[in-house]
């Protein structure tokens, strides 16, 4: 069960990188380098780990809901700090 798992979660992956991927090859401006794809492709695995590990793990409907919320929550705002620094530039506004 588990290598099934993680097959159909690296697919997904895949399939989910291949939008840049053809966003490289076809729209001027799009420019993702290896190094993206990489990172990229580790930020979706490890979430997608995490939530196939939160749904499987925790029996409670609404607290298993509210933890798949906060990982993709987690993911979007990692992916906005690493594309243009936007958590830290939200934070420091607050605070400073």
């Amino acid at each position: 069960m588990q290598k099934k798992n993680i097959t159909r979660i690296l697919t997904i992956v895949v399939l989910i990188l291949l939008i840049p991927a053809f966003g490289n090859m076809f729209v001027d401006g799009w420019n993702w380098g290896v190094f993206d794809f990489i990172t990229m492709g580790a930020l979706l695995f490890v979430t997608g780990l995490a939530i196939d590990f939160a749904a499987r793990k925790i029996t409670n409907r609404t607290y298993r809901v509210f933890a798949i919320i906060v990982i993709v929550l987690g993911l979007i705002a990692l992916w906005t700090e690493l594309a243009v620094d936007a958590v830290s530039t939200a934070i420091k506004s607050i605070f400073l």
